[in-house]
């Protein structure tokens, strides 16, 4: 039975963390229906404690968030344009944070207590998986089918443009957050090596770092950034970091070489006596290939993305964008072929928030992240550094797209209302 409810467990953070439209509820997805359910939940829970009160920090967040679709209806009104694509961006927001409240509630129910890491270990679990399967997918033919069978869409998913995907999980959305999920390993290895006998779950979340670095950066390139600020931070703790025993610190460094060693071995044989997985690390990996061999760092999809980086030409723009940002520029009476590129040809995050809502709501929105951030700092200041790399993950992948990183606070902050619900109960009782 408790294998049973870790299985349940897992998919349901799945189904969070990577949500898909199935193709016998297309207009659902399965991040709405867990909002649904966590809706319910803290309903049931705010009339048993008979109160109505919403935790203040989910308040305040919930604020900035509604300041980020009053900037967007402000460029709508200014720039007499029909493109809502963040007027409902507190709305959004919530959906996440009852999607995130439900499987946070349901990692306590299996377990009995929840606690950062352990929505960190299951968080990471998911990743490896997504991983296991796009390989699957991609190398077992009834895999793909079934896959297929149970996904709505497909460009997003990856079927289109020739690449790994998972349930879910594609493209750079899928790396931005195996980028997090890289980072939460790296900030719960030092831990396992406090750990009197943690050498196995050194060993296990060594595994998942070199899994999601080879598999996810096929998946989506993005999650190099990930794998950079991970490594930065794990050496920074190695050597620099003074909150960690010296045992603890010798101990750390002979997994991470270790480790690291064993994964190159690994990916070197896999590299020389599979084509395919040749083909995969070729592709994932394409920069470095090419400085090994060109001596020139080139990348196709850098390449296009230095091309992207294009801006407002005007005052007005730049203060308040022009209210476009959808693949199709909406014209409720144009009859003609649509197209369904990039509004001005850039997928720049940086760039599309500009010509959609300007500087007012490029600043609000990242502000917005910053609040967020702040709020998870405070309730949980031994995870300092882990949401603030969080952050700078954000910012930096707006440097290639637009996607945001919200939903990797999400369960925290669902967890730090959590602590505040039991308290009241406390109280109460």
């Amino acid at each position: 039975m408790k294998i049973m409810q870790v299985l349940l467990t897992l998919v349901l953070t799945s189904f969070f963390f990577f949500p898909f439209y199935p193709t016998f509820l297309s207009t659902v997805n399965t991040k709405m229906m867990l909002a649904a359910m966590g809706g319910i939940l803290l309903l049931m829970k705010l009339a048993r404690n008979r109160s109505a009160q919403i935790d203040e920090d989910i308040f305040s967040v919930s604020l900035w968030a509604a300041l980020v679709s009053l900037a967007s209806l402000i460029s709508m009104v200014l720039n007499n344009t029909p493109d809502d694509s963040y007027l409902g961006y507190v709305v959004s927001m919530w959906v996440w944070l009852a999607a995130a409240y439900f499987v946070v509630n349901a990692i306590k129910f299996t377990h009995g207590t929840v606690t950062v890491e352990k929505v960190c270990v299951y968080l990471i679990s998911v990743g490896v998986l997504q991983c296991f399967l796009a390989i699957a997918i991609d190398a077992i033919p009834v895999v793909k089918t079934v896959v297929d069978s149970v996904l709505n869409g497909e460009g997003f998913m990856g079927k289109n443009e020739n690449r790994l995907y998972g349930l879910g999980c594609a493209l750079d959305v899928a790396g931005t957050r195996f980028s997090a999920l890289l980072v939460m390993i790296a900030f719960l290895l030092p831990k396992a090596a406090h750990k009197e006998n943690g050498g196995f779950y050194i060993a296990l979340l060594l595994a998942a770092f070199c899994v999601i670095t080879c598999i996810g950066s096929v998946i989506g390139r993005t999650t190099l950034v990930g794998v950079g600020l991970s490594l930065v931070y794990l050496f920074y703790t190695c050597y620099f970091k003074r909150n960690i025993s010296e045992e603890a610190r010798i101990k750390l460094i002979r997994w991470v070489v270790g480790g690291m060693c064993v994964g190159i071995v690994v990916a070197v044989g896999l590299y020389n006596f599979s084509p395919q997985w040749q083909s995969y690390f070729r592709f994932g990996f394409e920069g470095f290939f090419s400085l090994a061999e060109t001596g020139r760092w080139e990348v196709r999809s850098n390449n296009q993305l230095v091309n992207q980086f294009i801006f407002p030409e005007n005052t007005w723009t730049w203060l308040v964008g022009d209210g476009h940002m959808a693949p199709t520029t909406i014209d409720p009476y144009y009859t003609g072929e649509v197209w369904k590129g990039f509004y001005k040809g850039t997928d720049v995050g940086y760039s599309r928030f500009l010509f959609y809502f300007g500087l007012m709501g490029l600043i609000t929105f990242s502000l917005f992240f910053v609040k967020v951030c702040q709020v998870c700092v405070s309730k949980f200041k031994p995870y300092r550094d882990m949401f603030i790399i969080f952050l700078l993950i954000n910012f930096i992948v707006w440097l290639k797209v637009s996607t945001d990183i919200f939903l990797v606070f999400a369960p925290f902050l669902c967890l730090a209302a959590l602590a505040n619900e039991e308290d009241k109960e406390l109280a109460v009782s």
